[in-house]
């Protein structure tokens, strides 16, 4: 019958390199691949199949025992024998493979008709070949495996198999496949794969084979090669725009009840009103994996999902069981709301399940087709969706909308980073071939750590190696290189987010990357559960939504699930659950241990990395270094080893002084049932930046309804009766800014100012939020102006990419300053704000477009870019928030750094000529010492001995001296500060008269190198450097030189003359101040002060605080004990002569109001009514705030009375006035001696 010439090789069913098999047909494929592609080692290597053969015949005897079975296949057809069997694959069983030592799940057919077809056609194709197989076994479709797992796991395959649909059809071919093991040949990361022959057709008796065996699965390097092909043609060729993806969404059919696939068109096209914007939200659930399911959380995430915070056009979800996709396809709110979803419900009869124990799942508004792409390490792979009528016209293609939805592996080991790198660069490899050009999203759950602390733990643990930490760091590049925009960051540094108030300002041990942490162990209990290792317990931005730049805009960014929910009975299928979940019904949980995330998008060309002209020209060029640049945890231990780094024990101390003045101000008041708002005290500058040191004074800024003569009267009764717990006023100056009480709470030096602002305490804090030109800041510019600090500091906190890496380089920045001698605002220098806003803008600017910027990262690049910038002719400002800069530099401002807020936009209008080109020279020393020198931050830092090279560098000093004698060191030291205060006029009158000379002053104190810290007298010097030189840099010709110095000389006559003429803070008989040009050899022997001058501190007298004018709004003083029941005040203590003047209805008012001796209940004003006349109502009823409906002009008050006793208290027809004894009251008393 067959092989009978005596030259022909003898058969053997020997050889694992051929195979001969039955193949379902490809619409069959998808279900079982999606199981396949997560339990099946196998898949990619084998097709769907079920086996007839195996192993077959040699390679070499193919083609005649093909061509046998076809001869007598087309004898049988002769002989009417019918071999076309019926194939139903329904039940699932599995097996253990004993040499894998492994389990194997398989479909197959307990029909013994259909078996014995099968059994009989495989008996056939034996016969003709006359040979024997040993070991046949039973016929059936392997799905998977699993290596020593439990029998709860197996069983929860088990259960996703029985959900496979029916496989059913009816055999017309055999497929004899051969294994391919060349490389260049077949996918990545498979030995070998089994490819098409050829192929036997048992209806028309045929064999078809081919000369290169064909693979059953699209080869990735075919790809390539194609798409090489069609680029280089230069012919238009249909791309993926033009046919849809393989799989339908399942949308749930109300007059069938139940999910059915979407009938959606064969070709994508743009519908007539396609959004222009679009709304995507990623949710990583963290469903349990524990059979019987626990459902407790269940109703929590779906509250979630329906939280106004989360709504989105589309909604991928990661973590997703086939427990919870059923539960949540039940819910009516949520399929109105996403009517299509990727999968549909798999305790349906017919529904697919979910492949993976975990898996990914999308929900739309839109329809869509969708596909899914196996990741390296067999997880549960990225669904990719296009969404067919959303998306853009290029050259007359419609390009639609992908959205690449993922789930990466979790962990911080080695081997999950590689896992990472080859799953990212899967999911962008797949992007580029099948959609390159189309809008794209990327959504999910990428797992990539972003926490530096946790990492560079991880590296000194030796958790993971030194180059899987650059690893990480690639990936992130990756995702930049793909013009892919994180939509948090971007949103971030063009809109801001939301003040969070109680965030800690000095979180010292934050390195980066844990701003807008989705999962954060240190809040969310569940993250802590799942988190065995503690260096890992940080906040991590594991989710993220990101956004090709070219397509699309980012408008706003938020997060949502941050709400507990109760906790609700299980409702498990099985209710012999051992499940503890019971225990903890009622309980508050949150839904997830990650938060969830949403972005607002419009669909049109980006704009965010499109800055102003001007800001364009300066962006910051990247600039590779030749020395390797420190991790940031070798930063930040050399900026906390740094001299004034508070401890845990300053930060302490500085929150409880903080509070204690809080207290003290506020008293409790119980402003809001007085009609008015309470007092607010928050900390600006440093303190509130959270980059203070503890030598830096904290700022307050308090924020009231009253006007601020009143409020400074109640301030200081109140803080001179805190005198017992530790509270002394130092000081009381106006300046341009307003008052300025200067304090000392617990010896942390405090600046208290005030801001007279109803509108903005009332709105408290949402007003930092607004925008200049809301009503809120319409606004009289002096009260701007004192808002100003508190208005800049939260526009960084709320604007800059990451505060912990903005703090640290901040930080670093402060004390290279102070080093070199140019960090003092006051002498024209840098200052806090300053630094700021020149490290803002650079920050935001390198994170433009959402990529990771390290601290030494963004440092190197701060040095390097502004040692290059143009002081004279460029401006520095933010250009994300001056979109319309209206600014125009004068003349006067040889360098403009400009804030945020009005109305003075130049932080450094007191800087100068002389004072730019210092700053200037030290950038420049910066990045040469950075670019060829320094290999270390300690090293970049070098030793304190700027001051010391200051003293060798100059030939001729400005020597500006002070002494006293006679009074306490605190007395004397107050003197000297003052004299420090007037130098910076005489470095203006410098710059104007010698700008050649370049004087710079050191802005510290110097003293001889002999004196004593235990000395009662004291002389202490400030010096001036002098360049002795030409505006060519030359050095200066005899005359010029005495041309100079003469008029330095009358400049030095003059400050001289003013200080020592100086009633109020000269007392010939103390100080002694004098002025004088020294050279080099007389400032040699001089040393910088280090005396503690914060020890010596002297309570303010009443001439410190004010004047005998400030001193008659001190009427009265508050009741000892705040607590007493307050009385009906029928006679009022003793007041000062106030003569000449009738002190205003709003004065009267905000003085019942606030003053703790009188009872605004016992108050009523007379007022007058435009058409009623004279009416009357309480003082707390009365309502001030201009806005308000019930709002009367204050012009309109005719008199207060007392309900009590009857007595007009203030009479405005009479000029009387029994509260503050002003008008003709004040007649009746005799002025104060």
């Amino acid at each position: 019958m067959a092989l009978d010439h005596p030259d022909d090789p003898v058969l053997s069913l020997d050889s694992r390199d051929t195979a001969l098999c039955i193949i379902p047909p490809k619409h069959l494929w998808p279900a079982v691949d999606h199981l396949r592609s997560v339990y099946d080692p196998e898949y990619k290597i084998w097709p769907p199949h079920v086996k007839l053969i195996y192993p077959f015949v040699p390679i070499r005897s193919l083609r005649k025992v093909s061509g046998l079975i076809v001869t007598e296949l087309q004898k049988a057809a002769e002989d009417e024998l019918c071999l076309d069997p019926l194939v139903q694959l329904q039940t699932t069983a599995a097996f253990v493979h004993k040499e894998m030592d492994c389990m194997i799940f398989f479909k197959s057919d307990i029909n013994f008709l259909r078996m014995a077809e099968l059994a009989r056609l495989r008996q056939f194709i034996l016969d003709c070949l006359q040979l024997d197989q040993d070991h046949i076994g039973p016929f059936r479709l392997e799905v998977g495996q699993s290596e020593g797992a439990g029998e709860r796991t197996n069983a929860s395959t088990v259960q996703k198999l029985d959900r496979l649909p029916l496989l059913e059809w009816k055999v017309d071919k055999l497929y004899i496949l051969i294994r391919d093991k060349d490389a260049s040949r077949i996918s990545r990361g498979i030995g070998s794969q089994m490819k098409i022959w050829g192929e036997i057709d048992i209806s028309t008796f045929t064999l078809l084979t081919v000369k290169n065996p064909i693979s059953f699965y699209k080869d990735e390097d075919e790809e390539e090669y194609e798409a090489s092909d069609d680029a280089t043609s230069g012919t238009p060729t249909p791309g993926p725009a033009s046919r849809l993806l393989t799989r339908l969404p399942y949308i749930f059919s109300p007059a069938k009840h139940q999910w059915i696939q979407s009938p959606i068109g064969s070709t994508p096209c743009q519908m007539e009103a396609a959004p222009k914007s679009l709304t995507v939200a990623s949710y990583n659930i963290h469903s349990e994996t524990r059979n019987p399911p626990a459902r407790a959380r269940y109703s929590i995430i779906v509250e979630n999902l329906l939280d106004e915070q989360s709504l989105a056009d589309i909604l991928v979800l990661q973590g997703v069981t086939n427990d919870f996709l059923s539960e949540i396809c039940k819910d009516r709110d949520i399929r109105d709301n996403y009517p299509f979803f990727s999968s549909g419900p798999p305790n349906q009869s017919g529904v697919e399940p979910l492949p993976a124990h975990t898996n990914v799942v999308v929900l739309s508004k839109w329809p869509f087709s969708w596909d899914s792409i196996l990741l390296p390490s067999g997880q549960s792979g990225s669904v990719i969706v296009q969404f067919n009528n959303i998306g853009k016209y290029d050259d007359g293609v419609f390009l639609p909308v992908i959205l690449s939805a993922v789930h990466l592996t979790s962990d911080l080991t080695d081997s999950s980073i590689e896992s990472k790198r080859q799953e990212l660069s899967c999911v962008l490899n797949h992007i580029y071939k099948e959609h390159q050009g189309h809008p794209w999203i990327l959504a999910g759950d990428l797992n990539i750590p972003t926490s530096f602390y946790a990492i560079e733990t991880a590296v000194g643990k030796k958790r993971i190696s030194l180059h899987d930490q650059k690893v990480l760091f690639e990936l992130e590049t990756m995702l930049t290189d793909a013009v892919l925009v994180d939509t948090c960051i971007a949103s971030r540094v063009q809109y801001g987010r939301p003040p969070n108030l109680n965030q800690s300002l000095h979180n010292t041990d934050a390195l980066g990357g844990e701003e807008d942490a989705t999962f954060d162990p240190l809040v969310n209990d569940l993250a802590a559960n799942n988190t065995p290792n503690s260096f890992n317990r940080r906040p991590q931005r594991n989710s993220r939504i990101l956004v090709r730049g070219l397509d699309f805009t980012v408008t706003g960014f938020n997060m949502f699930g941050q709400r507990k929910g109760v906790l609700q009975t299980t409702s498990s299928a099985d209710s012999n659950s051992d499940s503890s979940d019971d225990d903890s019904t009622g309980q508050l949980s949150y839904g997830s241990d990650h938060w969830g995330i949403r972005c607002s998008l419009n669909c049109s060309t980006d704009v965010l990395g499109q800055v102003l002209e001007a800001g364009k020209a300066l962006l910051p060029m990247g600039k590779n270094f030749s020395w390797p640049i420190e991790d940031a945890s070798t930063l930040a231990f050399c900026v906390s080893n740094q001299p004034g780094f508070p401890s845990e024990i300053d930060i302490a101390m500085g929150e409880t002084a903080l509070n204690l003045l809080r207290e003290v101000i506020r008293q409790d008041e119980p402003g809001p049932t007085r009609g008015l708002p309470a007092f607010l005290v928050v900390p600006v500058g440093s303190f509130g930046l959270g980059v203070w040191t503890t030598t830096s004074d904290m700022n307050c800024l308090c924020i009231g309804p009253v006007r601020s003569n009143v409020f400074f009267a109640l301030a200081i009764q109140r803080l001179r009766k805190a005198s017992s717990r530790g509270i002394k006023i130092l000081r009381r100056s106006d300046t341009q800014f307003g008052t300025v009480l200067e304090l000392e709470v617990g010896h942390i030096k405090m600046d208290l100012q005030y801001c007279s602002a109803t509108t903005i305490a009332e709105t408290w804090p949402r007003a930092l939020a607004l925008p200049p030109t809301d009503p809120v800041f319409d606004l009289l510019p002096s009260i701007l102006a004192t808002l100003k600090p508190l208005r800049d500091l939260y526009h960084i906190q709320r604007t800059v990419p990451d505060l912990a890496v903005f703090r640290l380089a901040h930080r670093l920045i402060r004390c290279w300053a102070k080093r070199r001698g140019i960090y003092a605002a006051k002498f024209g220098y840098l200052g806090g704000i300053q630094i700021s806003v020149l490290l803002l803008r650079l920050y935001k600017l390198l994170s433009r477009h959402g990529q990771t910027v390290s601290a030494p990262t963004l440092l190197t690049t701060f040095f390097d870019h502004y040692a290059g910038f143009n002081w004279t002719a460029q401006v520095v400002f933010d250009s994300f928030f001056h979109k319309t800069l209206k600014y125009r530099r004068t003349a006067q401002e040889p360098m403009s750094i400009l804030g945020f807020y009005g109305p003075n936009l130049n932080t450094a209008q007191a800087t100068s000529v002389p004072a730019v080109h210092a700053i200037s020279r030290e950038f420049k020393r910066a990045r040469d010492l950075l670019a060829f020198h320094v290999i270390t931050w300690l090293g970049f830092l070098g030793d304190d001995v700027g001051a010391t090279e200051f003293l060798t560098t100059y030939k001729s000093y400005i020597k500006i001296t002070a002494q006293f004698w006679g009074v306490s060191l605190a007395k004397g030291n107050s003197f000297v500060e003052w004299l420090e205060s007037r130098c910076a006029s005489l470095l203006a009158d410098l710059s104007k008269q010698v700008p050649q000379m370049n004087p710079r002053i050191w802005p510290a104190r110097f003293v001889n190198q002999d004196a004593s810290k235990e000395d009662a007298e004291y002389e202490g010097h400030y010096l001036i450097g002098l360049e002795m030189k030409n505006f060519s840099s030359k050095p200066m010709e005899d005359e010029d030189r005495t041309v100079a110095l003469e008029r330095i000389q009358a400049i030095l006559y003059k400050f001289q003359t003013q200080i020592t003429n100086d009633p109020k803070h000269f007392d010939s008989k103390s100080y002694w101040a004098g002025t004088e040009i020294v050279p080099r050899s007389e400032v040699k022997k001089l040393q910088l002060d280090t005396r503690d001058w914060a020890r010596h501190t002297l309570e303010a007298e009443d001439d410190d605080i004010g004047d005998s004018e400030f001193w008659r709004s001190m009427e009265t003083e508050e009741p000892s004990d705040s607590q007493a029941k307050k009385e009906p005040a029928r006679s009022l203590p003793s007041r000062p002569v106030y003569e000449g003047k009738f002190r205003s209805a709003s004065d009267v008012l905000n003085r019942i109001r606030w003053d703790q001796s009188m009872d605004s209940g016992d108050y009523i004003v007379g007022y007058e009514d435009r058409f009623s006349g004279v009416m009357e109502r309480s003082v707390d009823s009365w309502k001030s705030e201009t806005t308000h409906e019930e709002f009367i002009p204050e012009h309109r008050i005719l008199f207060f009375r007392r309900k009590s006793d009857g007595v007009t208290v203030w009479d405005k027809k009479e000029r009387r006035d029994e509260i503050f004894g002003s008008g003709v009251t004040s007649l009746g008393h005799k002025p104060r001696s």
